[in-house]
């Protein structure tokens, strides 16, 4: 098998799971993009398998210590296990991510499953090379309806794989209606937004929504009204939902309707909603698309998080709350957190922790790999007397 000599001191000796190019001491046997190759250090002893593309800054992805190969009884044990992992937490895997890359042993690889139907994105070239596997053994295990292959992110270019949205099996099921946390939401996994739900966040929406009785809430960059509408659910006496795009506020006053709930949803540019707005909320909830896909604009978004967070503190009646959200695993807690903290500083307020969110279970961590703990966020106090 074909491979790469790794470097001393490079992170996958420390238990990462990624080969930068400037980490590769030697390649040999001619490995082609997408092939399985094995890795080896500096004394020739194996440090597993991986998966191989010269295109990318990151040139190798290991997904085993020890040999394997990307056949189909691979992936069928694979997905079978993430499926299990799942179930042994109690989540309803039919509502639920069910591979989530790395952290599930297959680099690249997104599936999220709404009941009959799953949606696949393929993001690593060895794996859009395999994708009929990958179906094969979706149909063994949990014999969906449809599979959607849903390849339309920015990070495909660094792979060199063309974006594409296309059907893989059944037909197309247009917009149809999922229920998570005792609310309706419809999704349309074709033409819709992300795969269908931000399935990252269910866990979130619940444990804000705990905090919105009676509150008058602010719900910012609303998308499909995910926290304004279970905050209004909550019972809520006033949610109000601010986003940009036309088609997320029209998809947020369907699922409104659809739950028999009220929102005030506005079209308007979030910035400038929260600088001209008037202090007249308990609650805010900031939950931005991210702000930075790469350390070079790491900076630049960390401005952006500060201002938001400086109108909104602004805002906010005393005793007042704010949940706020990073989606990027470029800025870690630490930062994150400091930011919010400089803009209390400007401010001229003092913030309580009241709770600190994270991305739900069916989106698990590997210790060793701090990029699949891409989300967190922080719900805190405006105190009062101070």
């Amino acid at each position: 098998m074909a491979g790469l000599i790794i470097a001393p001191r490079a992170r996958i000796f420390h238990g990462h799971e990624w080969v930068y190019a400037t980490e590769v001491k030697k390649t040999f046997g001619d490995p082609q993009p997408g092939d399985v190759i094995t890795l080896k250090d500096f004394q020739d002893r194996s440090l597993g398998t991986a998966i191989y593309n010269p295109m990318s800054q990151i040139v190798a992805r290991r997904f085993s210590r020890r040999k394997q190969d990307l056949d189909a009884e691979f992936f069928v044990r694979r997905i079978g296990q993430s499926i299990e992992h799942r179930q042994r937490l109690g989540l309803d895997e039919t509502l639920a991510r069910l591979v989530w890359s790395e952290s599930d042993g297959m680099p690249g690889l997104i599936i999220d499953r709404y009941g009959a139907h799953v949606v696949v994105q393929a993001l690593t070239l060895a794996m859009r090379q395999r994708v009929e596997l990958i179906v094969a053994a979706l149909k063994e295990l949990i014999s969906p309806e449809t599979i959607i292959l849903r390849n339309d992110s920015p990070v495909l270019k660094a792979e060199g794989i063309e974006q594409e949205i296309t059907v893989l099996h059944g037909t197309n099921p247009g917009a149809f209606i999922v229920e998570a946390n005792g609310l309706q939401f419809e999704i349309d996994l074709l033409d819709g937004q992300k795969t269908g739900l931000y399935l990252d966040q269910l866990q979130s929406h619940a444990e804000v929504a705990k905090m919105a009785e009676g509150k008058r809430v602010l719900d910012c960059f609303t998308n499909q009204g995910g926290f304004a509408l279970a905050c209004a659910k909550a019972g809520a006496a006033k949610v109000t939902a601010v986003d940009i795009s036309e088609s997320a506020c029209a998809a947020a006053r369907r699922n409104a309707e659809l739950n028999g709930l009220e929102l005030d949803v506005i079209a308007h540019n979030v910035f400038d909603f929260l600088k001209h707005g008037t202090p007249d909320y308990d609650f805010i909830i900031l939950d931005p698309p991210s702000f930075t896909r790469n350390k070079k604009t790491l900076m630049d978004a960390m401005r952006g998080y500060k201002e938001i967070h400086l109108r909104s503190l602004k805002l906010l009646d005393k005793g007042g709350l704010l949940s706020t959200f990073c989606c990027s695993h470029h800025a870690n807690r630490e930062l994150f957190q400091a930011n919010l903290v400089d803009a209390a500083v400007d401010a001229k307020k003092s913030l309580r922790l009241v709770m600190n969110h994270g991305q739900r279970a069916d989106h698990p961590v590997l210790l060793a790999l701090p990029e699949t703990e891409y989300l967190k966020g922080i719900t805190a106090e405006l105190m009062a007397g101070r």
